[in-house]
């Protein structure tokens, strides 16, 4: 992340450093630390959580698969092709939201295709 991707003065290093500042006051293990820094490694998985974030309320697994994807892009959902869509919708399906529900950090109802924030809950 460079700095002309963020509205932070931090650039890459400065980012680490601040955030393993932050870590030094903190009681979690090794462990747990590595699993969460997994977990918000990919850049879907944040901006999932980052929809989820912003509405604070369910929302079909369709609708925030179009969501990630206008956030992706930085084009507006009618410049999207179905295709991207689609390819974003099933990587979250089989990739992305499981890892986040096994983290706690989202729920799933397949039967409704819906996903919640924790928060709404």
């Amino acid at each position: 992340m460079s700095t002309s991707d963020s509205d932070s003065d931090l650039d890459s290093p400065g980012l680490a450093l601040a955030v393993l500042e932050w870590l030094e006051d903190r009681e979690e293990g090794p462990e747990d630390v590595d699993a969460c820094l997994e977990l918000l490694a990919d850049r879907r998985r944040r901006l999932l959580l980052e929809v989820m974030r912003t509405y604070g309320e369910e929302l079909t697994l369709p609708d925030a698969a179009e969501e990630v994807a206008v956030r992706e892009s930085g084009r507006k959902v009618t410049e999207l092709s179905a295709e991207r869509v689609a390819n974003v919708y099933i990587s979250l399906y089989h990739d992305h939201m499981p890892r986040l529900v096994e983290a706690g950090l989202i729920e799933y109802d397949q039967e409704r295709d819906l996903v919640h924030p924790l928060e709404c809950r």
